[in-house]
Order: C-alpha cells, then structure tokens, then sequence
C-alpha cells in the first residue's frame, strides 16, 4: 500500500485513475467540492473507489468544519456554523457549547457516513490569538486552550458517534501563523514556553485517532524546516511532547509553504516522520511520482490507519440528523438571549 492519500479530478473516475489508483493501491482518498455533484452520485463515487480495492473500510476523506471550510453545501447538504459559534457559547455556557458541538458533529458525521465517507479533517485545535491569519480566524474553537481542548474533545466524540473519524489539526498549531500557508510558509518565532499554549489541545487529546501537521517553521524547534518536514518537530514534539502515537498525516503537500517538488517534499515529509502524505490536486503526474519515491507502507502505520478507521464501527444507528440539529440550534440561540 501507498502511503499517501490522493486527490480525484471531477465527479466520477477517469479510466486513467481508476487504473493508477489500482495499481498504486493508496492508503486513501479525499474529496472537495469538485467530487461532490449531488448525494446519488457521491454516493456511486465512493462506492466504485471501496470497489476498486476490495475492502469496507477505505479511508475516504473530506475538509467539513462548517463554515467556510464545507465541500458538502446546500441544497444537497445541511449548513453547519464554524468553530466561533461555538466559542461564542462556551464563553456564557460552557456545558451547553460542549453538547452543542457534539451534536453538530454527530449530524454532519451522519450525513458524512450515508454517502461513503469514514474521515472528516476536524476538529482544528489551533488557539486563536490577535494576530491569527484570517486562514484560520472563524474556524478556531477560541483563545483559550483547554476550552478549544473540550470544545475540540466534543466535536471527536461527536463525530464517532456518527461513524466517522475526527482528525487533530494542525498540530503543534497554526494559531501564531501571521500569513496563509497556502501561498507562503509562516515562521513563528515564539519561545518554547510560549508554544506550549499552543500545543495544550494537542496534549489533551493526544489519544485521538489521526492528526494533522502543519506547514508552518518554528524556530524554537528547528529554525531551518517547516513542522511537516522537520524529523525534530515530529519526534520530539508531535510524537514526544504532545505525546501523538495515532496516524500522522500531511497537510496538502501541494502548498506554496513548501519548496521543492511535490514528490520531493512527499519524500521529504514521509522521511522526517509523517505516515501518510496528503496530495489533493488530483494531478496523475504527481500522484504517479509520489507513488514511486515513496516506500511501500510499513507495519507501524498500516496498525495505525487500522486504528485511526475503527471509529467508523461505533455509528449509532438510531440517531437521527434533524433532532441533533434542532438541538444544536436551541443551544446556539442562548448566545442571542444572553446579548
């Protein structure tokens, strides 16, 4: 197996990726709006990718916090609020933000579940601060890390409720990072001792299933490599200090914070540590090179993609979506009785 996850041009496969995709048998798949017409056909594309490998349990992917940050939209789809709302609630009800959350992430996860889908890349865990990039603005969970931890912890248990597995993100965190990684690599040059806020969510909920890097360089750790390819990064502060042991992914390797080639940087990314590469743009020549640089998948991170899919057999079968929303909007409504 692969140790990558690749991205899908359009709505259907194209015989090219369908023979790739066979031959490189990658660890999984994720999918942005592009891949997402209407559920009758997402559903028939997420059926024919488990086909192609034989196996239920295929890691199959996708970017829905709510928000900004939501492939799956209206009128197909339900609408779910970003991180803030529930910030907003945590900071006069701290109990009812944490059962709000839980039960927006229980119906997304459910609406996840019914068309193929086992890994949602939420819950982010970076803490909010003054000088925080839009990228992430709205998307955090707050500025105070064990409220962005329980927030976090709720959003998890919520999506495990429904049969899909959350991810940490993006560790050890993006809340510092004053540009977009998307088009420049961030350089935080915070102490030691001010980074450990940052990562305190990490720490917390450490047991989680998959994790995130970011790609962001942090100079009190490694002055000269971003996170995602940084072996000290990874190993003495993801894996030691935050104390990580579930599937460590990438962020998109195709971002403009990284230099070198794509399959360069996969190469580099799986070397200092990451298990798995996340490739998003679809691009065969990309994907076909990164299936030929990198190692076939070692036994530490096939037990670790086993694990990080076993929330997807906790799905409660009497939940129901329209319920858990109503919920979650009578929570949220506090915020304005409040005001």
């Amino acid at each position: 197996m692969t140790p990558a996850i690749f991205g899908i041009a359009g709505a259907e496969l194209t015989a090219d990726e369908r023979a790739f995709f066979k031959e490189a048998d990658p660890a999984g798949y994720i999918l942005f709006a592009r891949n997402c017409a209407d559920p009758v056909q997402l559903r028939r594309l997420t059926d024919d990718l488990r086909s192609i490998h034989g196996r239920e349990r295929l890691l199959v992917s996708i970017d829905q916090e709510g928000g900004r940050v939501a492939r799956l939209k209206p009128p197909h789809w339900a609408a779910y609020p970003a991180g803030e709302a529930f910030d907003r609630l945590y900071r006069i009800a701290p109990a009812s933000a944490i059962e709000a959350a839980r039960a927006n992430a229980h119906a997304m996860a459910l609406e996840l579940a019914a068309m193929g889908i086992s890994v949602d890349f939420g819950a982010p865990l970076d803490v909010r601060r003054p000088e925080t990039d839009s990228v992430i603005g709205d998307r955090s969970m707050g500025s105070d890390p064990m409220q962005v931890a329980a927030l976090g912890r709720a959003v998890l248990d919520g999506l495990a409720r429904g049969g899909v597995t959350g991810c940490l993100k993006h560790m050890p965190g993006h809340g510092r990072a004053t540009c977009d990684s998307h088009h420049e690599l961030p350089v935080v040059e915070a102490s030691e001792e001010e980074l450990a806020v940052d990562i305190a969510p990490f720490r917390a909920l450490n047991h989680a299933p998959i994790g995130m890097t970011a790609h962001i360089r942090f100079t009190a750790w490694d002055a000269d490599r971003p996170a995602t390819l940084s072996p000290i990064v990874i190993r003495e502060i993801i894996r030691g200090r935050i104390g990580f042991d579930g599937l460590l992914l990438t962020d998109d390797i195709d971002m403009e914070a990284l230099e070198g080639s794509v399959p360069e940087r996969a190469a580099q990314a799986h070397a200092a540590g990451c298990d798995i590469v996340l490739n998003c743009w679809a691009k065969l020549p990309d994907m076909a090179a990164i299936a030929e640089i990198l190692p076939a998948m070692d036994a530490v991170t096939a037990e670790r993609l086993e694990r990080a899919l076993a929330p997807t057999m906790l799905r409660d079968e009497y939940a129901e979506a329209a319920e858990l929303l109503a919920k979650r909007d009578a929570l949220l409504e506090l915020v304005g009785a409040a005001a």
